[in-house]
């Protein structure tokens, strides 16, 4: 975090990133003078409505956080940005997004939580578009134009106003993360009780164990001896609003229809208070760790992992058996995971896996059996990225062996 102060005074120059949230309600004029260097600006967290046609002038700056302030309309000015890439306007109240708004770069555009009900034709326009969140808006249709987006590999519709399924996204073919939960067309009308409903009294939280978009999960212990469920649990308490992913209790439905696997974490229990919905899950075990780490600003919709990290290739072939196990059990059910990452998978060290995070899931047993399949085959696609990324850490001494030609071969 930066200070104005710190701007103003010239300590700044010459960085490449810049982050700035002291209540602004004016954009600083003196963020002009980085523009030989500057390549990422945050203004999150501020009381933003604008940005000036200077800001055009930052000839190097490929990305651009503006979340939490008060725009109503994504600025037009971001289109004269020369190499801009990323834009990121979560959580304003933009209901407008001009055509001339989108720069001509553009990778990965970031509107959730806004009150959008039309984009512009011109987003079908943007050849490198790779990522596009727009969960928790009011849009009831998407443009045509976007089976143009042959690009793109990420896509969160979840929580709009969608009453028809977007059947111009099916014919894209890269995409591979398909999040769609919460609108009219995906309306789930289900209420799985497959696990009891239990009282958020019954149990004492302890210690965060990690927290996500929709929710934080913490170690916990029971308030009374249970004999029906195992004495160490963990809860997943989901926050109340509106997510990247989506809705908390479509989250929630999609982890309980799934049922359990062996490569799962399993459900025991779930909370439906006023205010308050969890999951009471099996404890994993403290020995098992994250297979990889998120996608970066570079990657974009690809996963990282560690410097020096490699995997023997006897432990990638039974990561992606357990995976393509886990993978049939998910559309067996008519689940998508739509989150299918190495980021989203823990590991021990004889290559077990326990697969999570139901942010981005979506039942779709309510689509044609045409779409039903269209959605298992762009899922298919993240295994196989999956397993690609996998094979990216792969011991040197091992990519002469049979099992890597294999899974090689099969990735294409």
């Amino acid at each position: 975090m930066h200070t104005l102060s710190q701007l103003k005074s010239g300590e700044l120059t010459g960085i490449k990133r810049l982050t700035l949230s002291e209540n602004l309600t004016a954009f600083p004029l003196e963020i002009l003078s980085l523009a030989s260097s500057l390549e990422i600006l945050d203004l999150s967290n501020n009381q933003l409505t604008h940005l000036p046609a200077e800001i055009a002038q930052l000839t190097k700056l490929k990305i651009l956080f503006a979340s939490n302030n008060q725009f109503v309309t994504l600025p037009e000015v971001l289109g004269q940005c020369p190499n801009l890439e990323m834009v990121g306007f979560k959580s304003n109240q933009i209901n407008q997004v001009p055509d001339a708004s989108l720069p001509v770069k553009l990778r990965w555009l970031i509107l959730t939580d806004n009150r959008l009900e039309v984009l512009p034709d011109s987003l079908g326009e943007r050849p490198r578009l790779q990522k596009l969140a727009l969960a928790g808006n009011c849009l009831t249709e998407l443009p045509q134009t976007m089976s143009q987006c042959h690009n793109l590999e990420l896509v969160r519709i979840s929580a709009n106003r969608l009453t028809e399924c977007p059947e111009q996204l099916f014919g894209l073919p890269k995409l591979a993360w398909f999040a769609f939960s919460g609108n009219p067309f995906s309306q789930a009308d289900v209420s799985i009780d497959s696990v009891p409903q239990l009282a958020s009294s019954s149990y004492t939280l302890q210690n965060v164990l990690g927290q996500g978009a929709s929710g934080v999960i913490s170690k916990a212990v029971w308030n009374e001896q249970q004999t029906q469920f195992p004495d160490e649990i963990a809860v997943k308490v989901f926050k109340g609003e509106v997510t990247s992913d989506g809705y908390p209790e479509d989250e929630l439905q999609a982890c309980l229809k799934v049922g359990n696997h062996p490569s799962l974490v399993q459900s025991l229990a779930q909370v439906k208070e006023a205010d308050y919905l969890a999951l009471i899950m099996n404890l994993i075990p403290a020995h098992y760790a994250n297979l990889g780490l998120p996608p970066c600003f570079n990657s974009c919709t690809r996963d990282t992992f560690p410097t020096d990290f490699s995997l023997p290739i006897t432990h990638i072939d039974k990561i992606v058996s357990q995976m393509d196990e886990v993978f049939t059990h998910l559309h067996d059910n008519q689940v998508c995971h739509g989150d299918l990452y190495a980021h989203n998978t823990l590991f021990d060290v004889d290559a077990n896996i326990i697969f999570g995070d139901f942010g981005a899931a979506t039942m779709y047993h309510m689509l044609t059996d045409i779409q039903q399949a269209q959605v298992k085959e762009i899922e298919n696609r993240a295994l196989l990225h999956f397993i690609d990324d996998l094979l990216s850490v792969c011991a040197e001494e091992d990519k002469e062996s049979e099992a890597f030609k294999r899974l090689n071969q099969r990735v294409g």
